[in-house]
């Protein structure tokens, strides 16, 4: 069997053999985009390469990206979905398109020296074509001629085969392929995406137009290519398996789960569903935590995440059996971060940071699970009381109490449903359905951002309070001391908002001190001079970054007269007096051991 490592390896050493350099993956906390809470595809991280700024490593690019996604985490306990997943990924800024990038796709797919997947399994699809772009002939002719079936290519429309980054901004047509995962002697002729035996397994972005804010295209100057194939999916394909979850990446978690819960994950259906969203559930939240800008548990943001992650996976634990009281979920976080010890050593640096907070979510939702399963008794009991012993009419349990139970206890509507309906109560799922719309529940917002603004946002507004941050960080250390780090940051072309650690609040003398240090260095009118050089070479200089990297060569380094020296990769001003006015709007907590500075520039 082969195993994620293994795979990770092959695909590097592929796209290396290409002329690509590797990246590090970015951290699963997207820098200055407010419009989502997470990283949530591999070109995330790489907007502002993809929008013309110069990469530190070149024009072709390789890496694995951590990314989370939470809009399908209803669908989690099928044998595909994952709110965690890593996106394996190859880039070419301006440089190679549609020709190498399909031929590279086909031969890691099918030479035995790589993947080795059988040719009559594998299947594509192209842009059909539409009043605003042209049926994509280059990429059906490029297949064509690699060998690939005409019924085997799916002319499909915009809402499968093209991808952009919002209503604005570069975008195109992309080829996607599939891989059939019936039985073998039994594949069909002719491709059709409609059947569901047939699995996409990687897709390849031709950005090569601009779409334009009144909503007319034009061609880009700089057409790149952004492709993606999921390491979990591909992980289970390749082994021929049609459950991600039996794969290596998963085993371990599940065996774990098994020893804790003394059940076996292929007992019953039910069983299987319980444990997939468990170990899912908990390797998000680890990862998230464990990032080296980790979150934790809150009631707000990506905290409000990592808090629903466990709570529905201590609820499922519960209901499979796994007893209170013994601090299983970290016991199962452990078997995660020994798993992705070498890929991801972030995980075991912060093993202790996740420890605690884990341990600390755990005890305190557990008494929150008591006082709600009391609730949801007394609700039934009332419920209950107004029905005769013998009445045959059902009783329905308001939308507003089943929301209830859902926001502030954490049950999952399925478990609601599914006890209540062992008291034979019904639940009001469309009053429920308009609580929860009321509420604009937060993880869909999470993972329906378009990518507007931030690094996304290159304007010049965007660009002075990315430039203010910088400023900002320094200034912080300079008055709060050395142990002040960047924990994120939020910008939108009307503010600034930014976190750092930093245990308790700042007094209305710190504060005034920041911003007047901050109006010092733009005063000053100092030159934004950015170098190119080795991480090394960086860091022994004293430059200052968010997260360590694994395998980079090269970083961008702002330097910022004497003020600000660290390691970046936005989009900058040219000189600090062209920021203006810096003015602090307010100061205050974002979670444990982190504060807040919202500010603006006048």
């Amino acid at each position: 069997m082969i195993t994620a490592a293994e795979i990770r390896q092959k695909y590097f050493q592929f796209f290396q053999s290409k002329g690509h350099k590797l990246i590090p993956s970015a951290s699963l906390l997207p820098e200055n985009d407010p419009t989502v809470l997470f990283t949530t595809a591999g070109m995330h991280p790489l907007i502002p390469y993809l929008l013309g700024e110069s990469h530190p490593e070149g024009r072709r690019l390789v890496d694995a990206q951590k990314c989370v996604r939470t809009q399908d985490i209803d669908e989690v306990g099928d044998a595909t979905h994952h709110t965690f997943f890593e996106m394996l990924g190859n880039w070419s800024l301006g440089d190679y398109f549609k020709e190498e990038a399909i031929a590279w796709s086909w031969e890691f797919l099918t030479d035995p020296q790589w993947l080795g997947l059988d040719k009559n399994r594998l299947a594509c699809s192209v842009f059909a074509g539409d009043a605003d772009a042209t049926f994509d002939d280059e990429a059906f002719s490029i297949w064509r001629k690699i060998g690939m079936s005409e019924k085997r290519i799916a002319r499909l429309p915009k809402k499968n085969n093209w991808w952009g980054p919002g209503a604005a901004g570069p975008c195109g047509p992309d080829t996607e392929m599939f891989f059939w995962a019936g039985d073998p002697d039994q594949v069909p002729e002719s491709f059709n995406d409609d059947n569901g035996l047939w699995v996409e397994i990687w897709n390849d972005v031709f950005m090569q137009y601009n779409r334009k804010a009144n909503g007319t295209f034009e061609p880009l100057a700089q057409k790149n290519v952004d492709t993606g194939m999921g390491l979990e999916r591909i992980l289970a394909v390749v082994n021929g398996l049609a459950d991600n979850y039996r794969t290596d990446l998963w085993l371990p978690i599940i065996c774990k789960i098994e020893e804790l819960s003394g059940k076996k994950y292929l007992e019953s259906d039910t069983t299987r569903r319980l444990m997939r969203i468990i170990a899912d559930h908990i390797k998000a939240a680890t990862f998230i935590i464990g990032d080296e800008k980790g979150v934790v548990p809150d009631n707000v943001g990506a905290g409000y995440i990592v808090r629903r992650l466990l709570r529905r996976a201590i609820i499922h634990g519960r209901r499979l059996g796994i007893k209170k009281g013994q601090g299983w979920v970290y016991q199962v976080a452990e078997e995660i971060i020994n798993l992705y010890r070498e890929a991801y050593p972030e995980l075991f640096r912060n093993r202790e940071f996740v420890r605690t907070h884990i341990e600390r979510e755990e005890s305190k939702f557990e008494k929150t699970l008591e006082n709600g399963l009391a609730e949801f008794n007394d609700q039934c009991e009332t419920l209950l009381c107004q029905l005769d012993e013998n009445s045959e009419i059902k009783v329905t349990m308001p939308g507003a109490v089943v929301f209830e139970l859902f926001a502030t206890y954490g049950f999952p509507l399925e478990l609601i449903r599914e006890i209540a309906g062992e008291k034979k109560i019904e639940i009001d799922e469309e009053g429920f359905a308009e609580e929860f719309k009321k509420h604009q529940e937060l993880s869909r917002t999470a993972s329906a951002g378009m990518f507007k603004g931030g690094l996304a946002d290159s304007s010049e507004q965007t660009k002075k309070l990315h430039t203010a941050a910088h400023l900002l960080l320094a200034s912080l250390r300079q008055v709060l001391g050395n142990n002040v780090y960047q924990k994120g940051s939020n910008i939108t072309p009307e503010r600034l908002r930014f976190d750092f650690s930093y245990p308790e609040k700042m007094t209305p003398e710190q504060i005034a001190e920041v911003e007047w240090r901050v109006n010092e260095a733009i005063k000053k009118d100092s030159p934004i001079i950015c170098e190119e050089k080795p991480l090394a070479e960086a860091k022994a200089e004293g430059a200052m970054g968010v997260f360590e990297s694994k395998y980079g060569e090269k970083v961008k380094v702002y330097k910022m007269g004497e003020v600000s020296h660290e390691i970046c990769g936005g989009p900058h001003a040219s000189r600090t007096g062209e920021l203006g006015h810096f003015k602090i709007i307010k100061e205050e907590s974002s979670s444990a051991g982190v504060r807040r500075i919202k500010a603006v520039l006048e």
